[in-house]
This record gives C-alpha cells, structure tokens and sequence, in this order.
C-alpha cells in the first residue's frame, strides 16, 4: 500500500511531500503534495520501487495536503442523523425518542432514494496536522467531533456524473471535522437555520491525515471508521463504517462538481457516522486526546492524535 505525507525537518521552515516506505522512512519527492496531485498519473508511476530515505521518526508530520477548497457533507449517515435529532429534541423535551427516530428514519430513506446530498464550504485555514493540539474556542461549551473519510480531488472535476466521478479522486485521507455544537442552529435568526461558518471554521477545526493513499488501493465503500477517547467517561465513541453513508463518493463528488470545479488538491468530506458526542451526552474537554483510525481490506489510512486544551 503507498502511502504519502508532507514533512518538515527540525529546525527547517520547508515542508516536502514525501513517499513512506514499508519500513516507516520518508523519501523526499522534492516537491509539494499539491504538485504531485496536479499530475497525478505520472506521480504513481515515478513512485514504483523507491527505496531509502530518512527515519519517519525524526519528522514532523503536516497534513498531507494543503486544499484549496473543502466541500463538506452533512446528514450524510444514517444512524448519525437519527441520533442527532434524538438528542436536540431531548434538550427541549418536545416529543417521545422512539416518534423522533421512526421520523427521521423514514426521512433518510427517502433521501437516500430520492434526495440529494447536503453540501456546504469549510475553510482551509481549518486545517491542522494530524498530531496538532487543539483549543476549544471560547465561544463554545459544546465542542464535538467529527471523525470521517476525505476524499482528495487529482483530476479537474466540472459537471461529472456519478458514474464517472470516482476518476478524479487521486486518494483518500482522513479527517476530523470538529464541531461547536451550540453556534450551529442560530437562536437570534431561526429562520435563518444554520451557521456552518462559525460551527465549523474555526481554526484547527480540521485535523487531517497523515497520510494519503492512492484511491487505487483503497474500496470507499467499506471502510471502518474509529475514533478512541482518552479522558474520563471515554473510550471507543465512534465504530462504523462507510456502508451506512446515504450517498457514497462518487454521488457527493459529482454533487459538488456540479455546482464548482473541483481542482487538485481540493477535499470532499464525506460525512461522519454515528458515535459523536452530541449524541452520546459526552462532548470534548480540556486534556482529552482523540485518536481515530480508518481501516479496511488491507488499507489503513494511518493515526491521528488530537489532543484538546483549553483557551
């Protein structure tokens, strides 16, 4: 399985793309990740028998790629959203968890036959590197996560149609979409509805990587998705996989396409499954550490650890 990353050296501003090699070396490709996507074909074929390189170890792992744009999904997994309109309706004690759940239940059924997906923009400035600290802002109490698949664009997408969408993903990495729970729903404009810019963007809001791997080697369809909580009350929070999307890849990269061109370098987040902490009744404190994993049929997407502090 290939596997790419960005790296920096200590004591150096340079950040480098670099290939990682079975026994965990880094071979400097001399270039930037989104130059590398921006060819994407001639890159994996210049990859095929590197060898060498530089201890992992003594790197600093970056995101792996520095995205123009971020397309993002919402509601884009079943059990998620019915689990999520469990929990604001029993804030406000209106009706019965079971009424909710049958309701939103039949709801995504017919969105998953019928609708179409749900996308909104994030900020790059989001972004962070996939072991980087976190700060709860201090406009939120209700900070959550978000761990799910990402989809790296290579090939220029305008207009595709489904069936053809899943030629301009080059790879797929991971990311945590962290989330102010409370900024999403605006209380002072609720006919306005929701506020994905302040719920979503702020800065480190966007964990990602550390590696990408090329889409090649990878089935999006059946992916696990796990993200651990070291802290009290933690443990195992989310644990599913990417069947329980309502739209798969391929749906939500054409969706977007077909509204903007999509370039190399640009993300499609592909939603998050069930196990969030607005859910659970457990949301993100100063000194927690999130690990999350993606995995799947000989694929693994590598580690992230996000460790929380307080403002």
């Amino acid at each position: 399985m290939t596997r790419l990353g960005t790296f920096s050296r200590p004591g150096e501003d340079r950040r480098f793309a670099g290939l990682v090699t079975d026994s965990d070396t880094v071979v400097d490709l001399g270039t930037t990740m989104r130059d590398l996507l921006a060819d994407w074909d001639a890159t994996l074929d210049g990859l095929d028998g590197r060898t060498g390189g530089e201890p992992l170890t003594g790197l600093r792992v970056h995101a792996p790629v520095e995205p123009g744009q971020i397309l993002q999904s919402g509601a884009n997994y079943r059990t998620h959203v019915i689990d999520l309109a469990a929990a604001h309706h029993a804030e406000r004690g209106s009706r019965p968890d079971a009424e909710i759940r049958a309701e939103v239940a039949e709801m995504m059924d017919r969105r998953a036959a019928e609708g179409t997906p749900y996308l909104f923009i994030g900020l790059p400035s989001a972004v962070t590197g996939p072991t980087d600290d976190v700060v709860i802002p201090p406009w939120t109490q209700k900070f959550d996560w978000e761990l799910e698949l990402a989809a790296v664009i290579g090939r220029e997408a305008f207009r595709v149609d489904r069936s053809t969408a899943l030629e301009h993903v080059a790879a797929y990495t991971i990311a945590n979409d962290l989330t102010a729970r409370d900024q999403v729903f605006r209380r002072d404009m609720p006919e306005i509805g929701t506020d994905w810019f302040r719920g979503k963007n702020g800065p480190g809001f966007t964990p990602l990587g550390p590696w990408l791997v090329p889409a090649r080697d990878v089935d999006p369809t059946d992916l696990r998705i796990r993200l651990e909580l070291d802290g009290p009350d933690g443990g195992v929070m989310q644990d599913e996989t990417t069947k329980d999307m309502l739209f798969d890849v391929a749906a939500l990269v054409a969706a977007a396409s077909e509204i903007t061109p999509l370039r190399a370098g640009d993300l499609v987040l592909t939603g998050s499954p069930a196990g969030n902490g607005m859910a659970l009744g457990r949301l993100l404190r100063a000194g927690d550490v999130m690990t999350g994993s993606i995995t799947g049929h000989g694929v693994d997407l590598g580690t992230q650890r996000t460790r929380v502090v307080a403002p």
